[in-house]
């Protein structure tokens, strides 16, 4: 499970079609909000952080990486009846966080792949229960083991989701 360093000349930046830009968040927003319902162990699962993380580190750019993650997170917001900003807030941090890494690190293999989503998901859970408890006085509760356990569930649905996702790639 290597992660290596590379020059910013190594690393290889990729693109997504239009369609592919627009299908793959919306298809994550509409599994994540429809999923929970049907079947509430999938509540553990954050779909829509899923594809920011992938699309942020493909990208390698942290002004995109920023943008992808408040777009998805507003949009996250809009559909669970949440205060506007809570994900968007998040999503943002971690798109942003995701693509600067990206930028540095070469994290094309599953390893370094399951290692950078169990980072970038407590991250996002440290961030959205800071914002809601802290700004906007959510009643949440913090439970470490619960987190770790979503944390690593996250990242092994990640790693498969990155390796569909891959297909999708165009080179700059």
């Amino acid at each position: 499970m290597p992660i290596t360093y590379t020059s910013s000349e190594q690393v290889e930046v990729y693109r997504f079609s239009i369609p592919v830009t627009v299908i793959v968040p919306v298809t994550a927003l509409f599994l994540q909000a429809w999923l929970p319902r049907q079947f509430p162990f999938f509540s553990m699962f954050d779909l829509p952080l899923l594809v920011t993380i992938f699309f942020a580190v493909s990208r390698r750019n942290p002004i995109s990486g920023l943008l992808t993650g408040a777009a998805i997170g507003l949009f996250q917001d809009a559909l669970t009846g949440l205060p506007i900003g809570v994900n968007g807030v998040a999503k943002t941090f971690v798109g942003y966080l995701a693509s600067s890494l990206g930028v540095r690190l070469d994290v094309e293999n599953a390893g370094a792949r399951l290692l950078v989503t169990l980072v970038f998901y407590v991250i996002h859970e440290i961030v959205y229960f800071m914002v809601a408890r802290g700004m906007i006085a959510l009643s949440l509760q913090w439970s470490w083991k619960h987190e770790l356990g979503s944390a690593l569930a996250n990242a092994l649905v990640g790693v498969l989701l990155f390796f569909a996702l891959d297909r999708f790639k165009q080179r700059t």
